[in-house]
């Protein structure tokens, strides 16, 4: 008599198909291909056109129209001519409009599921029950975000027409993760699709008009690399958002560098998934289908890098590889697959070299019985793989391989794994996974990534913030954090371009000085401690009617090395709790304040009136204790995507920061600029105004009688491109803020590309650091911390 336990044993899966009829009526009826969506139109397909594949098979789906110069100018002009008229309408308004595309979504929900499964390869599982219901759980969240905009992000404006670039791995939530934000900040939007998938954009562009977006503010062209170049280099394009690969990353940083153009950028990543000894095995294995087989691996935060705790490696990979065993590659509109397909020829052949590079370097590859049907299939199919005895320098741990492709390496100690998280020059996401929760907690604080999820994977919300630390590049999706992404301070439109600076004079003896008493050696400021020159020379500083001051010394990039060294060592000063810092710098505000009258004197030889000089000192003191009171109060936010998971969004210190001060107000500048970024736990390595350096240089005096350690402000003197410049090319500097001429902005935003920090430049536009509004606030606040998201279960 047969059991019930061995007819489950012996039970085969049956075909599952979804219907994809509707699907091919629609693409039947375009059949003469599909143009651009411009203006609230489509475009013909004209001669200049692609194919567009099902990977599954390889059929052909549609031709799509390829984007050249004059259509990406055509879209640019209508985007340009809807904004003053949607920017126009009130939050109320623009919240109808992402509401009514919401429920559109919904309503078409079925059609885009299969539309993308066809178009991507994904299993229609994932399209149906993921993708499409997050495309419209984004557009409710931010018809939110519309209605409350102006009350919720005052002193903010829209940053103007925004050009998107999104990838074809989650082709129709990537698009609804930028378009929805832009909509709801009073943007307008260009986007390109992917050259592999642009049909749910397609068909996002039809219920747009649908749904009765009004003409010109959503708009859409295809193509490739090409075509998103175009939208980059447009000189109207205001805010660009990228979603790809880091390499092109690097190539849209450069371009867009000196524009003034806000970047946003989400790379690519080698996530870690580590398991601690005790954790629930059964759960994590379950935790690895959904890190790094979910979409085939095609997935930016995809947990490709196992860091498993020697213990229990062994039981760990056996329970692993009895569940590949039971994973289904194949037709992904069958519901019962777990796998479906890789998007094209071209990716299946990147996925090939790259296993096949890690098995020549010694890595043991295992693959499930059934592996080789795969490659025998009419697709691009290839199936899940496991690597174990990974070395952490390979190319399985270091560089991305995009496919379903697991590295595994084993860790002792909990200080071991996260070292060997952190061995990578991504930081993207990660997964913890521990029945211990201080310790899960613990290692979710020292992984520098920029999501970190406990015990479980590969979750998103519109609600929580997305985005990477390192070269997975920065600025967030999702949150509120995300919005600010889209927009600008309402004052910035009106900024004056400042001055030319003029060169700094050579560093050659100056004309003798008429003070009597004993000459004064300006020394820079490294590590707590007064230093000279590395490069021996030192330059004059000149007060009122070319009256010779002083000599200070001419930094070079040694002394930025030496100083970024002393930053690091200062570690301490971000384990602090925020009361702390505060204290240290209430303690700084007094001591200046002691010496008011000394450092209105020194102000006053730069040529300054008394009244105004005492006016920087009294507003300089009032900044410190402005960010002394906010030291502890700039706190993250606790969100509830779901009732059985928290999201924790933490604001962390970039760690070492450079700075480069603006000449004007040049006490009030630097302090204006030091002090947010130090009360929020960074160390600074700051470069004074080259040309009115002194005040600067006294005001180290007063860091060491404040009990500011050593090397949490180090002071660097000399000219401030050629400083900027090693700042920006610094891998051991995370940010880095810059405020003087629009050429040296395009020059740090263009040498930051190498490795992808984030660039805070003012494009050469004054700002009054004596206003409120300019010169202190949320905006300074929010550009010293990087947000980290933290998922963790909550509750039973």
């Amino acid at each position: 008599m047969n059991e019930i336990r061995d007819i489950l044993n012996t039970m085969e899966y049956g075909p599952a198909p979804e219907d994809d009829k509707d699907v091919r009526a629609w693409l039947a009826r375009h059949g003469d291909g599909f143009g651009h969506f411009i203006g609230g139109s489509f475009t013909s397909p004209g001669k200049d056109t692609f194919e567009v594949h099902n990977p599954a098979n390889g059929e052909t789906l549609a031709r799509v129209a390829a984007a050249g110069e004059a259509e990406v100018n055509k879209a640019v002009g209508e985007a340009s001519k809807a904004l003053k008229k949607w920017q126009a309408l009130s939050g109320n308004q623009r919240a109808r409009h992402l509401y009514s595309l919401a429920r559109h979504v919904q309503k078409h929900a079925r059609f885009l599921a299969v539309l993308e499964t066809l178009d991507n390869g994904k299993t229609i599982r994932e399209t149906r029950d993921i993708d499409i219901p997050l495309v419209a759980r984004h557009f409710y969240h931010h018809a939110g975000w519309a209605e409350l905009c102006e009350t919720e992000f005052p002193g903010y404006e829209a940053a103007g027409v925004c050009g998107q670039i999104i990838p074809w791995n989650f082709p129709l939530l990537m698009l609804a993760w930028k378009v929805a934000p832009a909509l709801a900040a009073g943007c307008t939007v260009v986007l390109k699709s992917a050259e592999h998938t642009p049909l749910t954009a397609i068909a996002f562009a039809e219920i747009c008009a649908e749904a009765g977006l009004p003409a010109g503010v959503f708009n859409l062209v295809n193509g490739a690399g090409e075509t998103g170049a175009a939208l980059a280099a447009h000189p109207d394009v205001a805010k660009l958002a990228f979603t790809g690969s880091t390499e092109v990353g690097r190539i849209l940083r450069r371009q867009t560098a000196g524009s003034g153009k806000k970047l946003s950028l989400e790379l690519g990543g080698k996530s870690p998934f580590i398991v601690f000894e005790n954790a629930d095995l059964d759960a994590a294995v379950e935790g690895v289908v959904d890190a790094i087989w979910f979409n085939q691996g095609e997935v930016c935060c995809a947990g490709s890098r196992a860091i498993v705790q020697e213990g229990i490696a062994e039981r760990f990979h056996e329970k692993l590889r009895a569940r590949m065993e039971k994973l289904r590659v194949g037709n992904p509109l069958d519901k019962s697959m777990d796998m479906g397909a890789v998007v094209a020829p071209v990716q299946i052949r990147e996925i090939t070299a790259k296993v096949e590079a890690g098995v020549a370097e010694g890595a043991q590859m295992w693959q499930p019985s059934w592996a080789k049907t795969t490659s025998n299939a009419d697709g691009c199919f290839f199936p899940p793989t496991l690597f174990t005895g990974v070395a952490p320098s390979s190319t399985l741990a270091q560089e991305e391989i995009f496919g379903p492709v697991l590295a595994s390496m084993t860790f002792r100690t909990p200080g071991e794994a996260v070292q060997l998280a952190n061995n990578s020059r991504y930081g993207l996401a990660a997964s913890v996974w521990s029945q211990n929760l201080d310790e899960a907690f613990d290692a979710a604080r020292q992984i520098k990534s920029g999501i970190v999820w406990i015990n479980s994977t590969n979750l998103f919300d519109a609600s929580a913030g997305f985005g990477g630390y390192k070269e997975s590049g920065f600025g967030r999706e999702g949150g509120r954090e995300g919005m600010l992404e889209y927009l600008v301070p309402s004052w910035l439109g009106k900024a004056k371009a400042l001055p030319e600076s003029e060169p700094l004079p050579a560093p050659e003896p100056a004309p003798g000085s008429d003070n009597p008493g004993l000459d004064r050696t300006v020394k820079m400021y490294i590590g707590g401690k007064q230093a000279r020159p590395d490069s021996g020379y030192s330059y004059p500083v000149s007060g009122k009617g070319g009256r010779h001051l002083a000599e200070v010394g001419l930094g070079n990039r040694k002394d930025i090395r030496n100083a970024v060294e002393a930053a690091h060592k200062a570690s301490g000063w971000s384990a602090m709790t925020g009361h702390q810092r505060a204290q240290v710098l209430y303690f700084l505000a007094e001591n200046l304040e002691l010496r008011s009258a000394e450092f209105a004197a020194r102000l006053s030889e730069t040529g300054m009136s008394s009244s105004a000089a005492r006016r920087e000192v009294e507003a300089s003191v009032a900044r410190i204790m402005f960010y002394a009171a906010w030291a502890d109060k700039y706190d993250g936010a606790v969100r509830a995507p779901d009732k059985r998971m928290l999201t924790l969004a933490l604001n962390e210190p970039w760690d070492v920061m450079g700075i480069s001060c603006p000449d004007e107000a040049p006490l009030l500048g630097l302090v204006s600029l030091v002090m947010p970024a130090i009360a929020m736990g960074n160390r600074v390595v700051v470069t004074p105004s080259p040309r009115q350096p002194l005040a600067a240089c006294d005001f180290y005096q007063v860091l060491d009688t404040s009990d500011v350690p050593g090397g949490v402000v180090n002071i660097v003197t000399g000219d401030r491109d050629t400083l900027a410049d090693t700042l920006a090319k610094h891998d051991d500097v995370s940010a880095l803020w810059y405020f003087g001429s629009k050429a040296g902005s395009g020059l740090v935003e263009r040498e930051s590309a190498g490795n992808l920090k984030p660039v805070w430049a003012n494009n050469g536009k004054a700002r009054d650091w004596f206003d409120a509004k300019q010169g202190q606030g949320e905006e300074f606040l929010f550009r010293a911390v990087r947000i980290k998201t933290i998922w963790t279960p909550f509750g039973v």
